[in-house]
């Protein structure tokens, strides 16, 4: 695992997606890990070269004995863009992650392009962390695990009692008491008040409507003193990307200008190459040698609305988008389509299975006769392309 030494502690980082792309570093809360971002990283991937790491005392970084400082979680940060050859870079954190961020954007020299700031404030009642650090060391994390989920998340979520929930809760169960404690002691005892006025990143602040631990006040407060910050509050509790993982999304990319604004022209051009992108680059050349002067004009509509703006929409990911096409070209009986896009799928590594679970819920939704011929046209397609091994051929 890759680890980056920062004073008497290994941090663990590690990035994922395309190289060529902007660098996104993301910073966890307390009580969690990097794997807090997992139900936005696909999304954030579409858009960003993504750098997560854990906080000291968190995940598979270190959890020195003792007690932490603000100072050592801001070199912390600072340690890992050195790690990953960063010489600019956004920053977004949540809640610590958040503390940490305005910390370094504070710093002289930092290398910040952007900065989101999210569920986090610059200061709290020392009493509240001396109660929970007392806690956790008389009992442990689980000492505290039902009254820490009941902030992260609104009173609905926490009843639904979701996979994303269980998820987080098992981390926050997993962290080594005194790694948790270094971690709130760093919280009562930082001195970052002045912070945000010193910041000079374009920032975002996200607060949350329903939540307890850092009320939107607190966001208003950091957004009012940061020059030209953006403030945006979202109907959630203290940890919106996960609860609100898509309307999260829509924010943080929007505000990063993730998605840019294109012309007729430019979203031709777009469009073209995620067309050739999803359905092959040989079979949409041969569309391409088929226009004619009386469908030029549609073709081009088609590639710019379909292509360019749906298919480059990142809030579903390749494999729903194309479970969703072949769900309604089955319930409208566009066979054509359907082939198309069941061939394009395999292609892209989509297994027959997929296929068959679509077909199987479409003949609940759409009608047995519809998924009949969906399943007649679709194994002649997977027989062709010779995807089934000889162990599923029977099914």
């Amino acid at each position: 695992m890759p680890h980056v030494l920062s004073g008497d502690a290994r941090i663990y980082w590690r990035a994922d997606g395309d190289t060529t792309l902007p660098t996104l570093v993301l910073g966890n809360s307390l009580g969690t890990d990097f794997s807090l971002w997992d139900p936005v990283l696909p999304r954030l991937m579409r858009h960003f070269r993504v750098v997560r790491y854990d906080m000291r005392g968190h995940g598979a970084s270190d959890a020195p004995a003792g007690h932490y400082t603000m100072t050592q979680l801001t070199d912390d940060l600072a340690a890992v863009a050195d790690a990953a050859g960063l010489d600019k870079f956004h920053y977004c954190g949540v809640s610590l992650g958040g503390m940490v961020g305005m910390s370094y954007a504070a710093r002289a020299g930092n290398r910040l392009d952007k900065l989101a700031l999210c569920n986090t404030a610059t200061g709290f009642d020392r009493t509240v962390w001396d109660a929970r650090i007392d806690a956790v060391e008389r009992g442990g994390m689980a000492q505290i695990a039902d009254a820490v989920m009941a902030r992260f998340y609104t009173p609905d979520f926490v009843a639904r009692n979701g996979l994303e929930y269980q998820r987080v809760r098992n981390t926050l169960l997993s962290l080594t008491p005194h790694g948790y404690i270094g971690c709130c002691a760093a919280i009562r005892d930082m001195s970052i008040a002045d912070a945000p006025p010193r910041i000079s990143a374009a920032t975002l602040v996200i607060a949350g409507e329903h939540d307890l631990s850092t009320p939107p006040e607190r966001g208003q407060a950091i957004a009012a003193q940061v020059s030209g910050a953006q403030l945006t509050t979202l109907a959630c509790a203290h940890i919106p990307m996960t609860e609100l993982p898509c309307l999260w999304s829509d924010t943080v990319l929007g505000f990063l200008d993730a998605v840019p604004a294109y012309d007729e022209a430019q979203r031709y051009s777009v469009g073209l190459a995620r067309r050739k992108q999803v359905l092959g680059a040989e079979y949409v050349e041969r569309r391409l040698e088929a226009i004619t002067p009386f469908n030029k004009r549609f073709q081009t509509l088609i590639t710019q609305l379909a292509w360019g703006q749906v298919w480059t929409s990142s809030r579903f990911d390749d494999l729903t988008r194309r479970v969703a096409v072949l769900s309604m070209t089955t319930a409208l009986g566009r066979w054509e389509e359907f082939e198309l896009h069941v061939a394009a799928a395999l292609r892209a590594g989509v297994e027959p299975e997929v296929i068959e679970e679509t077909l199987v819920q479409a003949s609940i939704y759409c009608g047995v006769p519809a998924a009949n011929t969906g399943f007649a046209l679709a194994g002649k397609i997977i027989a062709a392309h010779q995807t089934i091994p000889a162990n599923r051929s029977s099914k």
